[in-house]
């Protein structure tokens, strides 16, 4: 009998140790209180320093896929080495889109109900990887129809990976940080952006002087160079999987889940505003995302830039989002009048192609008001669905707007390539103008349908659907 109570005393110990508490009681009334027996603050998953080395790992999850999202950097390159008219290039970014106009509905349900967060996230992380060496394999052996192949692999596991990061973020800083941690997830993912415009044209330059000149086999390894990015980020994955699962056991918790509902049925319900939210969100993304893809030639086409120069004017739109998106998010947070902010947005992105279109002004003024224009926007219109529609309807809100986001960008895509091709670009500019312009009729008429989307900060609580009952 004393021996297994000497048993249970020393087992409770170990438990104690490994829960770095000190001060609860064991059996006869003793304490594990003991020098050596808390964890070090670096390995304690209640601790921020531990916390701080999670982020890092999961700032990183996202940086190889955005790092690799956007082959625009290798425009010219496949043009000449591969023979691409513009419109075959734009299939590139649709054959991203494809999936996820399916997968944005159910990337959150496959993370709570099928894999859970780890697996899910090594799982989504993988396809990423192995679609990105597909489409580089596609350009070492001139298959075109390969490096299609390629980019529909990564989009399937692209979009659900950012679902992935977002709810490891809440399961780890939850009512801790968190609106600073999903700021510097977002500059990380615009960061890795940026890095590859300004860095992969100098890399395939290096290439194609050891391999004897351009072509499709200094592109093929070029892009597989890139590919080491997607495989850290797949190490990030696995290492966050280990501290996962080793903070469920020292917390006793259940592994985190995306929080998302996602019931088809609620559609029929969505309000009118709802659905004028989500018209305005491809409206305005299909002028940016597409014309950024396609920005690099225009710049040097019409201003004469060198390439390097022309990447760096195109990447100023995501260097400037990095460390604005935070500043303008908190600045919306705190005035209110969501619509008002977005209309402001729409003019000033519209006032940015005007001034690409039809003058010669230095084009690093209209990108860096496109780039804030950019920002602005998107701190201010994703958070208005939750002002129009109840909470328990969220998931399939935010999944149906980036579904169709994800089909707007992909059709937009190959539209913006054949018009190019056929009309140059002062026509392209003007359809993107256009594709603008409506969204500020629509804003109208969204601010006159809906109080709670132009009132101020505080009214905004009292206002919105989502707010909690109790």
């Amino acid at each position: 009998m004393p021996f297994t109570l000497a048993l249970q005393e020393q087992r409770h110990l170990e438990q104690r140790s490994l829960l770095g508490d000190e001060d609860e009681p064991l059996p006869g009334g003793k304490t594990s209180r003991g020098p050596g027996r808390p964890l070090p603050a670096i390995c304690d998953p209640n601790h921020l320093l531990h916390r701080v080395v999670v982020l890092l790992f999961m700032c990183f999850l996202g940086f190889g896929e955005c790092f690799t999202s956007a082959p625009d950097v290798f425009l010219s390159c496949l043009h000449q080495d591969l023979n691409l008219n513009t419109a075959s290039f734009m299939q590139l970014y649709a054959w991203y889109s494809w999936p996820n106009v399916i997968l944005c509905f159910f990337g959150g349900f496959m993370i709570d109900r099928v894999f859970g967060i780890r697996l899910g996230t090594i799982i989504f992380s993988l396809f990423v990887c192995v679609g990105q060496v597909i489409f580089a394999a596609g350009a070492w052996t001139n298959h075109f129809w390969l490096m299609e192949l390629g980019r529909f692999v990564f989009g399937i596991g692209g979009e659900s990976l950012a679902v992935a990061q977002n709810t490891y973020a809440v399961n780890w800083f939850k009512g801790k940080e968190l609106n600073l941690v999903f700021g510097l997830q977002l500059s990380m993912a615009r960061l890795g952006s940026t890095v590859n415009m300004n860095i992969m044209g100098w890399v395939y330059n290096k290439i194609a002087a050891l391999v004897g000149g351009p072509g499709y086999t200094a592109l093929g390894i070029s892009l597989m160079i890139a590919s080491a990015t997607c495989l850290f980020s797949l190490i990030c994955a696995l290492v966050l999987a280990f501290f996962d699962k080793r903070a469920e056991k020292i917390l006793h918790k259940e592994q985190g889940k995306t929080g998302e509902v996602i019931q088809l049925r609620d559609v029929k319900d969505f309000p009118f505003p709802l659905w004028l939210i989500f018209i305005i969100c491809v409206g305005y993304y299909v002028a940016v995302f597409p014309f950024i893809g396609l920005g690099q030639v225009f710049f040097i086409e019409k201003f004469n830039f060198s390439p390097a120069e022309a990447r760096a004017v195109n990447s100023i739109v995501y260097i400037i989002s990095a460390p604005a998106s935070p500043v303008l998010g908190f600045m919306v947070d705190k005035t209110g009048r969501n619509v008002v902010w977005v209309i402001i947005a729409v003019i000033s992105t519209l006032a940015s192609h005007m001034i690409l279109a039809f003058t010669f002004w230095n084009p690093w003024i209209a990108m860096s008001l496109l780039g804030v224009s950019y920002s602005l926007l998107a701190c201010a219109l994703w958070p208005m669905v939750a002002f129009v529609v109840p909470e328990h309807q969220l998931g399939t809100a935010y999944g149906f707007m980036q579904s169709i986001q994800n089909l707007g960008l992909a059709l937009i895509a190959m539209a913006a390539g054949a018009i190019l091709d056929s009309r140059g670009y002062l026509v392209l500019e003007v359809f993107f103008c256009a594709c603008i312009c409506s969204q500020y009729f629509l804003l109208v008429c969204l601010c006159e349908k809906t109080e709670a989307l132009n009132s101020p900060s505080e009214s905004l609580f009292l206002l919105s659907p989502s707010r909690p009952t109790h």
